[in-house]
């Protein structure tokens, strides 16, 4: 069980709601994850050696078949480009992703997407395959890891990607999010999920963040940055405000590409309501797709026609509500579960003190 220490006090860490904090007003998923999405899978490995490796990898899996065989509609959206998200052109252009989604540090996407490649080129059916678009995204953690020594291998990403699985996804200093920072606390993976009424569709949104960005922390609408005089261009932060934001959006939802862009974007405002503002050196992208049975598209096929059913455009607001809300309260999902952590150069960071954002959350009448 992970603590923090705040003055005399240990504070158990805990997600938001362990502590009455409901974020939006849309319900969770069971699990409040981006697994409460059927069929999607995480897996992740977590580095950590000695005083200098802080980093890892998070797989996502749309389903646990063969994605290169059933491709799912997917989406990309970029929220700002300072970034490597390798794989991104391809999905713009076709509208679908045939790999696993991986997430891992700036200078191991090399290695992250030819784990990819070597996974999927050993698949059962994959034996002719020639071409894999590998899907990967990135954030920078060399302030917690000596990132140029580039110590995520190929054998860590295909780990994360057979080792997946669609329970409980751990938060906080674990895989991707490792060695990452965010609004000057210590960072992390973060998830969260909403359920939409049957009224509605009953359709469930998943999102799963790597948080590494800085600006004016909000939490559930409080200004805790403000209140805690921690945030960036203050005294106490006069750097560290870049960094990068990776948001995968998952929905079970009969969405096609272009209503999936759209899905993305909405995340993409979630971001914001945490006080995040996107710095010039932050890559903020969003990837989403739908795992929707009847969407799958086959590698090969044997009709030159689909006979899809989706969404229509009026039939979308309440999944742009849900992908608000799951964002938002994955990054601060990331923030509440992650620990303080000292790594490369000897530099430390401190996880966001819950007891005294407690206080301030009270203080404003929001818990």
């Amino acid at each position: 069980m992970a603590f923090s220490q705040v003055g005399d006090k240990k504070q158990e860490r805990q997600r938001p709601r362990q502590f009455g904090i409901v974020i939006g007003v849309l319900p969770t998923g069971r699990l409040n994850s981006i697994t409460d999405v059927f069929g999607v899978k995480v897996g992740q490995v977590t580095l950590i050696k000695g005083d200098s490796v802080r980093t890892g990898v998070t797989a996502i899996l749309p389903h646990g078949g063969n994605i290169f065989q059933e491709k799912v509609p997917g989406a990309v959206f970029v929220g700002n480009g300072f970034g490597k998200l390798a794989g991104s052109t391809q999905v713009e252009e076709l509208g679908n992703i045939e790999s696993p989604i991986v997430l891992t540090n700036t200078l191991n996407v090399p290695s992250a997407a030819t784990g990819i490649i070597q996974y999927t080129l050993q698949q059962a059916g994959n034996d002719k395959v020639a071409s894999v678009n590998a899907l990967v995204g990135e954030t920078n953690d060399g302030w917690l890891n000596n990132i140029r020594a580039q110590y995520v291998q190929i054998a860590d990403v295909m780990q994360a990607i057979r080792t997946a699985g669609t329970e409980q996804v751990l938060e906080g200093n674990v895989g991707a999010g490792t060695g990452t920072v965010c609004f000057g606390f210590k960072g992390g993976i973060g998830t969260a999920s909403r359920k939409l009424p049957a009224s509605l569709g009953g359709y469930t949104v998943g999102v799963l963040v790597q948080t590494n960005f800085g600006g004016v922390l909000q939490v559930d609408g409080v200004p805790v940055g403000e209140e805690l005089r921690k945030f960036s261009f203050s005294q106490e932060i006069l750097q560290d405000v870049d960094g990068s934001c990776m948001m995968v959006v998952a929905t079970d939802a009969p969405i096609d590409a272009r209503n999936l862009k759209r899905l993305a974007k909405r995340a993409f405002l979630g971001l914001g309501r945490t006080g995040g503002i996107a710095s010039n050196g932050s890559g903020d992208y969003v990837i989403a797709f739908s795992t929707a049975p009847g969407l799958r598209i086959p590698h090969e096929s044997k009709s030159s026609l689909q006979n899809q059913q989706t969404l229509t455009n009026d039939a979308m607001s309440p999944l742009f509500m849900a992908a608000i809300e799951a964002t938002e309260e994955a990054i601060i999902n990331s923030l509440f579960m992650a620990t303080d952590m000292q790594g490369f150069g000897g530099h430390t960071v401190q996880a966001l003190p819950l007891e005294e954002t407690l206080k301030i959350i009270r203080k404003y009448n929001r818990r």
